[in-house]
Formats: C-alpha cells, structure tokens, sequence
C-alpha cells in the first residue's frame, strides 16, 4: 500500500461523519522487519529535514497530536521523532489547567509553547481540549469563570472554533505550518488496550478508573471530534484523520504526512554570498598553515 497523505485530510467545509473514516486500512507493510525498515527510512529523511528546517530559519513546523484514550499518540511521537535532533524539537503534554491558567484566555497556555523558527513543536493534546473534553463536560466552565452561551444566549463553541481558526491562520501568515492528527481508535480497540494495560504490570501506571469513567462518554466525545474536526479543518491547518487500531500502520502514515508537509516548503540551505565566500576561502587559508 502506498501513502497517500490527502487520503487522510479532512477536506475544508466537509462535514465530517467519524462512522464513514475507517479506523483500520490495509498495512503498508507485510512483516514486521519491513515495517522497522520503513520507519528507519521515513525517521532518517525527517532528521535530514528537520536539519534542512533548522539550517533555513524561514518555517516552524507545529504538530497537534489528540485522540480518545489509548489511541497510540505517546508511540506515534516516540517513534516517529526517534531520530530529530533533540534540540530542533519540543514536545508539549497538556493536562489539566492551573490556576494561573485558569486565569487566562483559553488559548494562552498553549501561545507559549508555539515552536520558533527552524523547529518543530509537538501539543500532546491541545487548544482543542476546550472544545472537546470541555464541550463534553461544560461544568469545567465554571472553573475558568465562563459561561456556557455567550452574550447572545448562543452555545460558545462556534466563537472558540473562530479564535482557534483566526490563531492558526495568523501563525501560517508568519510561517508556522500546522499540522493536526486525529488518531482515530475503535471502542473495541480501545476495550483491548485498556485490558493489556491491566494485564501487563509494567503498563499498569498508564490505566486509571477516570480511563473507564470518561469511556462512558464516547458517543459524546465522538460528537465533540465530528463537530471539531469539521469546523476547524482548514487549508493552512488541516486535520488529517489516521486509522489507530494498528499502531505500526498509525506510526507509518503519520510519518509520511509530515514528510511531504515539510517537503512541500521546498526548503534550502543558506546560499554564500560572494563576500561571504572569499571570507571562507580567507579563512581556510589561514587554517591550512
């Protein structure tokens, strides 16, 4: 199977039904080494890119990370970021808010942490917490001192999708390119993987009984992703919607889609001036003695 990133992407306008997006496709790969051999190659040109980013200072590369518990997204940067150069990459876990967060627009924390030029930022999880887990539980609200409706009596998420839609097409102007993955897991797959991590001792950490309470709220949550991932997905920041119950397949195709993101800046190394370069040669010279 060949990747094809814009098999994934969730077209601007589209109405998105998470019942007709698979959460398994056919492998890319046919064994287990092939898939290694794979990632290695895939891992390898984005640590050649990544330094190409670095090298050019005109781009940062933003990637947003969300899905329902479970769904691989710690593996997928894991393995897909295993071979950047620490220091050209940031990654950003999003729990929940203090205080002095609390206190602030719900787009501040995140504002922070955007990535500088000639880097690539990583959100697990994200800004799009406070349309999701907060539209599902709106008691949340309260304890940032919102209202559920706005001024006009009329629900507020279409006016946060506006402030996160105005965001990220502010930071393209300036040369952030966004990408956004929703890894999308089966309730069936999920049930397996909370029984591995009960099962296996060494995963027991990751498994908590809020993991089966909020599994109570799928549909919710299901709703909560359609409605997002309809209104937000953009042309300067689309969702790409990745099939999740195979992990290796998740890791592949994620993988290629920020390839070919990146590829797509048509990026280059610094050219020398020919004053620049008569300073090197002079230089060279006077190391060579």
């Amino acid at each position: 199977m060949h990747i094809n990133s814009k098999d994934f992407r969730v077209r601007e306008g589209a109405n998105v039904d998470l019942g007709a997006w698979p959460t398994r496709v056919d492998p890319v790969y046919s064994s287990n080494d092939e898939y290694q051999d794979l990632l290695r190659k895939h891992v390898k040109a984005l640590s050649a890119q990544q330094e190409l980013l670095y090298a050019s200072n005109h781009y940062a590369v933003l990637l947003i990370f969300q899905a329902m518990d479970a769904a691989g997204k710690d593996g997928a940067i894991r393995h897909v970021m295993s071979g950047v150069n620490p220091q050209g990459c940031q990654v950003f876990s999003y729990k929940h808010p203090s205080d002095a967060e609390l206190k602030h627009d719900f787009l501040w924390r995140t504002t922070r942490d955007l990535p500088e030029r000639g880097r690539i930022g990583i959100f697990n999880r994200s800004y799009y917490e406070e349309v999701l887990i907060v539209r599902v539980h709106p008691k949340i609200l309260h304890g940032q001192g919102v209202s559920a409706t706005a001024p006009d009596g009329k629900p507020i998420w279409p006016e946060r999708y506006r402030s996160i839609v105005e965001l990220e097409r502010h930071l393209d102007r300036n040369g952030t390119r966004i990408i956004k993955f929703f890894l999308h897991l089966s309730k069936e797959e999920q049930r397996k993987r909370f029984l591995d991590r009960i099962d296996r001792p060494e995963k027991n950490w990751k498994f908590s009984l809020a993991d089966i309470e909020e599994r109570k709220y799928w549909k919710d949550y299901r709703r909560a992703y359609e409605k997002c991932l309809s209104a937000t997905s953009t042309k300067c920041a689309p969702w790409f919607v990745v099939p999740a119950d195979d992990k290796l397949n998740t890791r592949l195709i994620v993988s290629r889609i920020v390839l070919d993101t990146i590829a797509a800046l048509q990026l280059n190394y610094p050219k020398s001036s020919p004053a620049r370069r008569r300073e090197l040669l002079s230089l060279r010279k006077k190391l060579m003695k």
